[in-house]
C-alpha cells in the first residue's frame, strides 16, 4: 500500500523527497514492514552518469533513514535494460555487493561503511 507520494524527509532545515513510501504486511510474520523506494529512469547521458547521481541520492537518503526511520528499508527501483546492462557488470556487481544490501550482510574491511 503507497502510503506517501513522495515520502518526505526533513532533516535540519532541508526537505528532500523519495519517489515512494509504502507499507506491506508480510503474512509468514504477520507483521507490517515500511519500506521507501527511490525510482531513477537512467534517461541521462550515460548510465554511468546516472549511476553516480543515482548512488549519491541513495546513500543520502540511506544516512537520513537510518536516523529519521530506521524501521524504514531504502530500495532503489531501476528500468530492467539498466539492471542488465549495467548491474550484470563488474561495477554493477560491486555496487550490489557493498551497497545495496543491509549493512549486516556486507563483508567486515575495518572500515566505516556507508
Amino acid at each position: 500500500m503507497i502510503t506517501h507520494d513522495p515520502l518526505t524527509l526533513k532533516f535540519g532545515k532541508k526537505d528532500l523527497y523519495i519517489d515512494l513510501g509504502t507499507r506491506q504486511l508480510l503474512a509468514a510474520q504477520k507483521a507490517e514492514s515500511k519500506i521507501a523506494v527511490e525510482i531513477k529512469s537512467f534517461s541521462g547521458r550515460s548510465d554511468v552518469d546516472d549511476l553516480e547521481k543515482a548512488l549519491g541520492q541513495y546513500i543520502l537518503y540511506q544516512d537520513i533513514l537510518i536516523e529519521s526511520e530506521p524501521e524504514r528499508v531504502l530500495y532503489l527501483a531501476v528500468p530492467n535494460r539498466v539492471f542488465d546492462d549495467l548491474f550484470e557488470e563488474p561495477i554493477g556487481k560491486l555496487l550490489l555487493r557493498n551497497r545495496f544490501r543491509p549493512p549486516e550482510l556486507r563483508p567486515y574491511t575495518g572500515y566505516a561503511v556507508a
